[in-house]
């Protein structure tokens, strides 16, 4: 497997910074969290999307995904959904990432036939797009939908090959489900895995990966016996919680962390 960092753990941080962390901390891939407030997002031009691609080749790093925020679920008019999916695919492709990760959003207020019908509607219309653009849309494990077995829900509805799953491990464990679920009903659909630690189900801020209480051994144990040999993405949400620590200090440690479990499980 792949170790990747996310930049929603250093957020705002400029590029060249980002990279020379990866190469440094012994990371070989960067998830580029797709928001206007961060260097990298669908309104650059051209200029600096090429900047931007050259700027991953001449590091040696390869950016992973693209982490936009559109919630595919939410009611409204599928036009503006849509087109924001194209955006962020474009924003891919022109960076030579090979996914773009999207959300659920569901409203509390819509059933799930309805939440999930409108998902693989809109997924299915942008997995054409997607494809002629050689890139994959992935939907997270999160918020309305965050356990495998509701993800599957609207991937088994979609049935494109590009369309598919980006397992935060935090949020199935937290809809209850055990690594070993979460994966067999993702496996058909798996596009790369997020990984992260946290104190408790009541405090989500982020940890050093192994200080808290998600099982991130369990997790690579069961990747690594069926074989799967993609990325895993640390992400880490200092974004969320400006008083967790920096990620510039943990990524070494976190790097060690994953390889120790990597070599347990091999």
């Amino acid at each position: 497997m792949k170790l990747a960092f996310s930049t929603l753990g250093v957020p705002g941080l400029p590029l060249p910074d980002v990279l020379r962390l990866a190469t440094t901390c012994g990371y070989h891939g960067v998830e580029l969290r797709a928001h206007p407030e961060e260097p990298v997002h669908p309104g650059l031009g051209p200029a600096e999307r090429e900047e931007v691609a050259a700027e991953f080749k001449a590091a040696g790093v390869e950016p992973v995904g693209i982490a936009g925020y559109v919630r595919v679920a939410a009611p409204g008019d599928d036009g503006p959904v849509i087109e924001e999916i194209r955006r962020l695919v474009d924003l891919a492709h022109d960076l030579g990432a090979p996914y773009v990760r999207v959300f659920p959003g569901a409203d509390p207020e819509q059933s799930r036939q309805s939440a999930d019908a409108i998902a693989a509607r809109r997924l299915g219309t942008a997995a054409e797009y997607a494809a002629d653009m050689g890139v994959r849309i992935l939907l997270e494990t999160h918020d309305s939908h965050r356990t495998a077995a509701a993800s599957i829900r609207v991937l088994g509805l979609v049935g494109h090959r590009h369309v598919g799953s980006l397992w935060d491990v935090m949020h199935t464990w937290l809809g209850g489900e055990q690594p070993t679920e979460s994966y067999a009903a993702l496996a058909p659909y798996l596009g790369y895995v997020q990984v992260k630690d946290i104190a408790s189900p009541d405090d989500t801020a982020p940890l050093p990966l192994g200080a808290g209480v998600l099982p991130l051994a369990e997790c690579v144990e069961v990747l690594s016996r069926h074989g799967w040999d993609g990325w895993l993405c640390w992400e880490y949400e200092k974004r969320w919680y400006e008083e967790a620590a920096p990620l510039e200090g943990l990524l070494t440690g976190g790097r060690e962390h994953l390889a120790r479990l990597l070599n347990e499980s091999a």
